[in-house]
């Protein structure tokens, strides 16, 4: 079993409480829920998950830190950027805290837009228009990526950088991404998947973090708005879209 939605956990876990199911933050077309499973209440604890749930964390909310130190290094002077998030999506308060944060430590503001449908997305846009950020964000739920094509487009509209949670958005042309390995997190979810058949218990298998992430730029998409992307960059991208 993949969780892609963390919403109602207790109703969840109650319901497989006489199976055996393997959780894994993982995205299906319309959903990607990233959370913290702790925090989420579907495990005690990453080391030792109890009750009937295990799986892989994909860490999303860390990587927001992340993102907005690339739109540091690729814009130095870069003063403020907006980030994007789902209302509708359970890790999204968290994810913005982190990215405020860490928007404090290397003096940039963050301001928070929503929009969990596409005239939202719309919307904001227009809002940020206004707010002469240097770049922007879109959280990490799977609505955003549902949307991708349509971000790309209003980012070149408005002539605007976005850094992105998943290489799915630099192949529909958007500028960067940078995040969690699905590929290999997908593989961790089946090699416990494999353990549990063979009759290993979910309570006993800790909660796997990532260790592989990647790192995608479209050199086109850097072209049309005139960016120059550190040599630095190219060097530690995983694939580079020219």
């Amino acid at each position: 079993m993949s969780r892609s939605n963390t919403a109602g956990p207790m109703g969840a876990t109650t319901s497989l409480q006489r199976l055996r199911p393997i959780w894994c933050a993982v995205r299906s077309p319309s959903s990607l829920r990233g959370a913290d499973p702790v925090q989420s209440g579907l495990v005690a604890s990453l080391s030792r998950p109890e009750g009937n749930l295990t799986g892989v964390s994909l860490l999303a909310v860390e990587m927001a830190t992340k993102r907005l130190e690339l739109i540091r290094d690729l814009l130095p002077h870069a003063r403020a950027v907006a980030m994007i998030v789902n209302p509708d999506y359970s890790g999204a308060e968290s994810e913005m805290a982190d990215v405020e944060a860490a928007g404090r430590t290397i003096e940039i503001k963050a301001h928070k837009m929503t929009a969990a449908n596409a005239l939202d997305i719309d919307t904001a846009f227009e809002a940020i228009g206004g707010l002469h950020v240097d770049a922007f964000m879109v959280g990490t739920d799977g609505f955003f990526i549902t949307r991708r094509h349509q971000l790309a487009a209003l980012a070149a509209r408005h002539a605007i950088p976005g850094v992105y949670p998943f290489p799915d958005f630099p192949a529909a042309g958007g500028l960067l991404s940078y995040g969690v390995s699905l590929m290999d997190a997908y593989r961790q979810a089946g090699v416990y998947a494999g353990r549990i058949l063979k009759g290993s218990k979910p309570a006993d298998l800790p909660i796997t973090q990532p260790t592989k992430f990647e790192f995608v730029i479209n050199v086109w998409t850097a072209k049309a708005l005139d960016l120059t992307i550190p040599p630095s960059f190219h060097l530690r991208a995983d694939k580079v879209i020219d």
